[in-house]
């Protein structure tokens, strides 16, 4: 089987992953630091192994799912129609997976950053990949905004996306901008997120009922 650029890529940033869990094991602490609350406070830790590993075994599952599903989607063509937008939206997630698994070890070898900032502007610039993405693809069951309706009619499929990609802009931007009122910036975070997910499910059952009548 042949990989793309982009699947290689992500297979460097799994191995790279795997490379700095295994070199900092000697030196991190017995329990790391791998949740923050929402003022970026330190509320929860995991044993050093898990700290660790769990974040590089995650994209190794995540990276089997984008290598499998896409092939034996029923729709596998129209994947085809959009693979570039596919391939960057797959390797903006695994940079910023390993962006996150980066700034939680150098929280845990004693190089504290400041957590919200630095993950605000990040999940912004993922979100802006998200809508790129979204306002690109075709009908299909692996990715994309799949409810009842824009599964059950190619252009509800079309318009709701179109708008979905616009939002999924919007928020990118708002999150990279949350980072100027730290103090609100998780509310604004889930919020815009929330906001963008109803409004499009929403529109999508609304284009659809119009569609039937």
């Amino acid at each position: 089987m042949k990989l793309t650029r982009a699947e290689w890529t992500v297979i460097f940033i799994v191995v790279m992953s795997f490379m700095l869990a295994f070199v900092l094991y000697p030196i991190v602490p017995e329990k790391l630091v791998s949740h923050w609350d929402m003022y970026g406070e330190p509320n929860g830790v995991m044993s050093k192994f898990w700290g660790l590993f769990l974040m590089p075994f995650i994209s190794v599952a995540l990276f089997l799912f984008f290598i499998i599903f896409p092939k034996i989607d029923p729709k596998s063509g129209n994947i085809e129609k959009f693979r570039n937008y596919f391939d960057r939206f797959i390797v903006s997630l695994f940079v910023f997976l390993f962006y996150i698994f980066v700034l939680t070890l150098f929280w845990n070898i004693g190089s504290p950053v400041p957590i919200i900032p630095f993950l605000s502007a990040a999940l912004g610039l993922f979100f802006f990949s998200v809508g790129s993405l979204v306002s690109h693809s075709e009908i299909n069951w692996t990715i994309g905004i799949r409810t009842p309706w824009t599964l059950s009619s190619e252009t509800v499929w079309k318009k709701t996306h179109k708008l979905g990609g616009i939002l999924f802009k919007i928020t990118g931007g708002i999150v990279v901008l949350s980072i100027l009122v730290p103090q609100f910036s998780f509310v604004i975070v889930i919020t815009s997120i929330l906001l963008a997910v109803f409004i499009s499910v929403v529109y999508s059952y609304i284009l659809y009922a119009k569609e039937k009548k």
